[in-house]
């Protein structure tokens, strides 16, 4: 029987699988183990924060079909003592554009993701044109659009009105740091922390985003989950752009609207990426020599930008395929991962952590079925290709 549950991580995910356990069960003990309750560091506080359907697999296009209906009714959700929590939800929709080559996957793609009832507009160049009138389109031959359903909004209020909920349904959070795990066979048996406290478990779930790598090498297992950096741009402009949804060129590169001003960034060649670079240097020449061309590119009134702010943050890069990894794994009997996001961890987490609490408590994934993405595909290099990686 299930009594003592460990999660090790506070963010979006951590917290999401804390709030569905109790919300299930009040029986069960959970505890959840977070280095920084500020959460100055993490993906939950510091990522471009958005939510899309756009996807080339169905179970991702499903998880992010639930996580919108979650996020939509979070003030319902997530109330405490009468407070109703908001993330201000903006549904401006994702623009994925695509050039000749890369025609066929956009199609395809829609077809999928209208298939599984998701609401996305297929546009051919004319009607581009003609929607967003500010959009180059000499080089494109159609884009998609999320009328409804896609957007962005506060990842920082997300992971605070989990937290919150979570601990008033009864949910220790603890502040300090995992440096052991206790193993006997096939069962972890304590969580070792740098304060001194041991925390027996029943379960443990390794929810720890950018470190979960560390948390599994200390049951010597190698999990595929990396710290990779991505900086962004906070922009000003003199472009007032009609209609702005989240902008995703052929090139990776991406932009949406931030009140008045833009946020903007894109990815970093292979060879500018390696592992747990320094959060508090902005990669400043991505932005003068990849970004702010494409953008002035793809919107000639960008040519006047100017940087305002920029910070950065950690993806939970998976290496092996990009997609989560989530269930136990075969070598332990009681320890689940939820990691390797690689950027869709808060539009994933409702679904991550309703599918989590499912699988502990009763054993099988009941609402969406998330056995594809367990680790046994790793071991058994049987990669979820996404076509859509952003």
């Amino acid at each position: 029987m299930v009594s003592k549950i460990v999660v090790v991580g506070g963010g979006v995910i951590g917290s999401a699988v804390a709030y569905f356990l109790r919300s299930a069960d009040t029986s069960v003990q959970v505890t959840v183990i977070e280095r920084d309750p500020t959460y100055a560091r993490a993906s939950s506080a510091l990522s471009a924060a958005s939510i899309r359907q756009q996807f080339s697999t169905p179970l991702s296009v499903q998880m992010s079909l639930y996580g919108i209906e979650f996020l939509r009714s979070i003030g319902e959700r997530l109330a405490v003592d009468g407070q109703r929590p908001s993330i201000d939800l903006h549904e401006g929709g994702y623009l994925f554009l695509a050039t000749p080559a890369g025609e066929t996957i956009l199609r395809e793609n829609h077809a999928l993701q209208t298939s599984l009832g998701a609401d996305i507009r297929y546009l051919p160049r004319e009607a581009l044109q003609e929607t967003f009138a500010w959009l180059n389109t000499e080089d494109l031959v159609a884009g998609t659009y999320g009328v409804s359903g896609e957007g962005w909004f506060d990842g920082y209020g997300l992971v605070q009105a989990l937290r919150k909920k979570a601990q008033s349904l009864g949910v220790r959070y603890v502040a300090t740091e995992v440096t052991g795990l206790r193993r006997e066979g096939r069962h972890v048996r304590e969580v070792l922390t740098a304060s001194g406290e041991t925390f027996a478990c029943d379960v443990l779930v390794n929810a720890a985003g950018p470190w979960a790598r560390r948390v599994a090498q200390m049951l010597d297992i190698e999990l595929p989950v990396h710290a990779r950096r991505r900086s962004i741009f906070n922009v000003s402009s003199p472009a007032k752009l009609e209609r702005c949804p989240l902008l995703i060129d052929p090139t990776g590169v991406y932009f949406r609207p931030e009140g008045t001003t833009y946020i903007c960034g894109t990815s970093p060649s292979a060879d500018r990426d390696p592992d747990d670079l320094p959060l508090d240097e902005v990669d400043h020449a991505l932005f003068d020599d990849v970004i702010w061309p494409t953008l002035a590119h793809r919107v000639p009134q960008f040519e006047a930008l100017r940087v305002e702010h920029a910070w950065s943050g950690y993806y939970e890069y998976n290496v092996f395929d990009h997609n989560a990894i989530i269930g136990y794994h075969p070598d332990i009997d009681n320890c689940v991962f939820a990691n390797g996001f690689s950027g869709h961890g808060l539009q994933q987490g409702p679904a991550t952590g309703r599918g989590v609490a499912e699988l502990i408590l009763q054993g099988r994934f009941v609402s969406l079925d998330l056995s594809p993405l367990g680790f046994d595909r790793v071991l058994e290099n049987r990669p979820v290709v996404e076509r859509n990686v952003v």
